[in-house]
């Protein structure tokens, strides 16, 4: 410190003292968390951001017309309870797909989906999400068991659903049943597999659906 700025610093006060320290400590920590906050912002624009399409369900399975569905949230483990593609590398190690993402947390796009593939049947009196105020008949009760890429041997789509039927006026189980599908990826890039995924999704939907119809 020069003879002017010692000067300076032994005329102020003991607050204006404190206020200089902190000047000081924000100019150097400042800068540090803006490159910081830069470099975040640049990893999260760089991902792919990636949707399920809702399954057009064709279904010889009766009408159910005088029934109500509802479609609570689906449970998921905390590795799929996420916006990331889980991909599977070996029988217990899990990795996910780089520079992707979907565009929600998964067990709410499956929940979602559901919904609308029942709707897009036309065979249900009422189908909804909780909160809809449905005066509902049925519960699907749903937990994702797999919804990942596996890479372990030839790279294939894995879509296994655990789906219960709970009769909402008993709040006794009428059916239940374990849904998977496997659909090989059409090449190594993310494009592939996340369409690989989406069929697997579209084919496990429509077993879904009419197991369904056909239980209620």
């Amino acid at each position: 410190m020069s003879r002017a700025n010692r000067g300076e610093w032994d005329s102020m006060s003991g607050s204006e003292r404190v206020l200089r320290r902190r000047g000081l400590l924000a100019a150097v920590v400042v800068l540090p968390l803006a490159s910081l906050g830069l470099s975040g912002c640049g990893t999260a624009a760089s991902n792919d951001t990636y949707d399920l399409q809702a399954s057009a369900v064709t279904t010889t399975a009766p009408a159910a017309s005088r029934r109500q569905l509802l479609v609570p949230d689906p449970t998921a483990l905390k590795a799929l309870d996420s916006e990331m593609v889980l991909v599977r590398v070996s029988a217990s190690e899990v990795q996910y797909l780089s520079k992707s993402q979907w565009s929600d947390k998964l067990p709410r796009m499956v929940q979602s989906k559901l919904v609308e593939a029942f709707e897009n049947t036309g065979k249900l009196g009422g189908v909804g999400k909780p909160g809809q105020g449905l005066a509902i008949d049925y519960q699907l009760i749903t937990d994702i068991r797999a919804f990942e890429i596996d890479t372990s041997g030839a790279d294939q789509a894995v879509v296994e659903i655990s789906v219960k039927i709970l009769n909402d006026r008993n709040g006794s189980i009428a059916a239940q049943k374990v849904f998977k599908a496997t659909v090989p990826s059409r090449g190594t890039e993310n494009t592939a597999y996340i369409s690989a995924l989406d069929n697997a999704f579209a084919a496990v939907t429509g077993e879904i659906v009419t197991w369904t119809l056909n239980a209620i």
